[in-house]
C-alpha cells in the first residue's frame, strides 16, 4: 500500500471538507445525546436489561434494512438528494420523540419503536453522507478524512454523553431529544449548498433492484472485501457488548447513575480521539490485517478489564482503551472498504460493510442482554471478549490485503461503436466477442490475466463469460460475455479501473494478430421470430 504523506489534519483545509466535518460533529453530538437519554430513559421506566440493550438493536436493525437501498440510491441519484431526504426525517422522528419524551407516554416498547424510525432515518442518511468525503478530498488524502471522520464522532463521543448525562439528570430525557431534533437542521442546510454530483452527458442511472444487484455482485467477486465482511460483522457482534451493556455496568457494577454511565462513555470516546490521532501513524507502520488483529485483542482486554471492574480508577482506563482500539479497528475497515471500492459503487460496498457492523451489532446487542439477564453482566463480557480473541485468530486465516489508492481511479476511455442497427437503451440481450492470438509461449501468462480479466468484467456487470480456443487455429482465443441491453454494455465499459486498463494493454502486449488491439465486436441476440409474426423493428423514440 502506498502511503499518503499528507498530514492528519490537512483536509481541513479545505473549506467544503471543514463545513462537512463540523456539520457532522454537530450531528454527532446530537446522535449520541440522543442515545444516553433512549438508554436511561428505558432503565427509569422499568425496562428489562433484554428491552436497554434492544435499545442499541432498535438502531442497529434499520441499517440492515436500509443501508444498501440508500447506497444505491446514493450511487444512482447523487449523495446530497439521499442525506437531504434521510435528514428531513431524521428532524421530523426526532421531533416526534421528543413530544412524546414532554407528554411522558412513552412506554418501553413505543420507546424502541421510535428509536427503531430514528435508526432507520440514519440507516437512509448514512451511505450518501459517509462517502462525500470522496467529492469533498482527493483519494491520496482519504485516510485522513475518514480518520478525521471518526476523529468527529469520538470527540462528540468524549463530551456528548457526559453532557448527555447532565441534561438527562437536569432536564429529563426529553432535553437530549430536542438537542438531537435540532442537530439535523444544521446537516440539511449545508447538505443544500453542495452541488450535485451527477453531470450532464451520464448514463441514466440504474433501477433501485438493479443498482442492488450490481453492489451484491462486486461485492461477492471481491474476496477482499468480502472478508472485511466478515471481520467486521464478528468484531461489531463481540465489541458491541460493552456499549449495550454499559448503563449496566455504571449502574450494577460501580453502582453509580447517569454521572456514572457518562463518564464510562466519555473514557470510551476519550481514547477513540486518542485512537484517532495515533491512527495515521499505526497505518504507516502497520498492514491492515495487523491493525485488525491488534484492534481485536486490545479490544477484548479493554471488556475483560471493565468485567473485573469494581472502581472506576480501573473500569475508566478500561474503557478508554476498547474506545481507541474501537477506532483503528473500525477506521481500518472502513478505509479499506472506501479505497478498494470504484466510485460508481462506493456508496453500495459502504452500505453493504455498514450491514455486516450493524447486523453485528444487532444480533450482539440482544445476545450480550440475554446473557447479562439470564447470568450476569460480568459474565456477558467475558463471552463478548472470548469471541474477540477468537475473530483475532480467525484474521490469521482471513487477511485483508492492502488497498491500492491509484488501482480504482476511473480510467473511462472507451469509444462506442456506431451501429448500423437503430439501437436504443433497452436493446439486447448484446453480445461482446473479443478475439486474441496468442503464441504458445505466453499461454500461461494469457490465461492468469483473463482469470483477472473475467473478475472484472463480471464485477462490472458482465454475465455467462467465456473463453474458448479455436480448435483449428490453436492460438486463437475469444472471449464472450453477455449484458442484458446495450446500456449496461455502455455502463461496463464506462465502469473501467486503472487496474482494469493495466490488464488490458499487457493483454495487447500479448496479442500477435498484427491488429493494434484485439478484435472485438458487438452483437444483438435475436431469438427467431415465428412464421406468423414479422420481427420488431429496433426504432424507438428513446435515445
Amino acid at each position: 500500500m502506498t502511503q499518503p504523506q499528507h498530514s492528519t489534519f490537512a483536509p481541513l483545509r479545505r473549506p467544503a471538507f471543514l463545513a462537512y466535518w463540523l456539520t457532522g460533529l454537530s450531528g454527532n453530538f446530537g446522535w449520541l445525546i440522543q442515545m444516553v437519554g433512549a438508554s436511561w430513559l428505558m432503565a427509569s421506566i422499568g425496562g428489562t436489561p433484554e428491552q436497554i440493550a434492544l435499545v442499541q438493536t432498535s438502531v442497529a436493525l434499520p441499517v440492515m434494512l436500509f443501508a444498501l437501498p440508500a447506497g444505491a440510491v446514493a450511487d444512482a441519484l447523487g449523495r446530497r438528494t439521499i442525506v437531504l431526504w434521510s435528514q428531513s426525517f431524521l428532524l421530523i422522528v426526532s421531533t416526534l420523540l421528543a413530544v412524546c419524551a414532554w407528554l411522558g407516554v412513552l412506554t418501553p416498547w413505543s420507546l424502541l419503536v421510535l428509536t427503531f424510525l430514528v435508526g432507520s432515518g440514519k440507516a437512509l442518511n448514512n451511505p450518501g453522507w459517509q462517502t462525500m468525503a470522496t467529492e469533498l478530498v482527493p483519494r491520496q488524502m482519504l485516510p485522513q478524512a475518514i480518520s478525521l471522520t471518526s476523529l468527529g464522532f469520538n470527540i462528540a463521543r468524549t463530551v456528548g454523553p457526559a453532557l448527555g448525562g447532565l441534561l438527562v439528570a437536569a432536564l429529563g430525557a426529553f432535553a437530549a431529544f430536542c438537542v438531537n431534533a435540532l442537530s439535523n437542521l444544521g446537516v440539511i442546510l449545508v447538505a443544500r449548498r453542495w452541488p450535485s454530483t451527477r453531470h450532464a452527458g451520464e448514463l441514466p442511472p440504474e433501477n433501485l433492484l438493479g443498482a442492488i444487484s450490481s453492489g451484491l455482485r462486486y461485492l461477492a467477486l471481491s474476496p477482499n472485501l468480502m472478508r472485511v465482511q466478515i471481520l467486521a460483522a464478528i468484531f461489531n457482534l463481540a465489541g458491541i457488548s460493552l456499549m449495550a451493556l454499559m448503563p449496566l455496568v455504571a449502574r450494577d457494577l460501580l453502582g453509580g447513575g447517569p454521572r456514572t454511565y457518562g463518564l464510562l462513555l466519555g473514557a470510551f470516546g476519550l481514547g477513540g480521539v486518542v485512537g484517532a490521532m495515533l491512527n495515521g501513524p499505526i497505518a504507516r507502520r502497520l498492514r491492515v490485517e495487523q491493525q485488525v488483529r491488534g484492534g481485536f485483542v486490545l479490544f477484548a482486554a479493554g471488556v475483560l478489564a471493565v468485567s473485573f471492574g469494581s472502581s472506576l480508577a480501573l473500569t475508566l482506563p478500561a474503557a478508554a482503551l476498547a474506545g481507541g482500539s474501537w477506532l483503528v479497528t473500525l477506521a481500518s475497515f472502513n478505509t479499506t472498504v472506501q479505497m478498494s471500492a470504484p466510485r460508481w459503487v462506493v456508496g453500495r460496498c459502504h452500505a453493504l460493510y455498514q450491514t455486516a457492523c450493524f447486523a453485528g451489532n444487532a444480533l450482539g446487542s440482544w445476545l450480550w442482554g440475554w446473557l447479562a439477564t439470564h447470568h450476569s453482566t460480568a459474565f456477558s463480557l467475558q463471552v463478548s471478549a472470548a469471541v474477540l480473541i477468537l475473530g483475532a485468530i480467525l484474521g490469521l486465516v482471513l487477511r485483508i490485503r492492502d488497498f491500492d489508492v491509484a488501482g480504482i481511479e476511473p480510467q473511462a476511455h472507451w469509444q462506442a461503436p456506431q451501429p448500423r442497427l437503430d439501437l436504443v437503451h433497452k436493446s439486447g440481450p448484446m453480445l461482446a466477442v473479443v478475439e486474441y492470438r496468442i503464441a504458445p509461449e505466453d499461454e500461461a501468462e494469457f490465461l492468469a490475466l483473463m482469470a483477472k480479466r473475467r473478475r472484472a468484467r463480471m464485477r462490472a456487470g458482465a454475465r455467462d463469460w467465456t473463453l474458448s480456443r479455436d480448435i483449428a487455429a490453436a492460438d486463437l482465443w475469444f472471449e464472450r460475455f453477455k449484458t442484458p441491453t446495450w446500456l449496461d454494455m455502455q455502463r461496463l465499459h464506462l465502469r473501467r479501473t486503472a487496474a482494469e486498463a493495466a490488464i488490458t494493454a499487457r493483454l495487447r502486449d500479448l496479442n500477435r494478430s498484427g491488429d493494434e488491439k484485439p478484435r472485438i465486436r458487438y452483437e444483438l441476440v435475436r431469438s427467431p421470430a415465428a412464421p406468423a409474426q414479422a420481427p420488431k423493428p429496433l426504432r424507438s423514440p428513446e435515445t
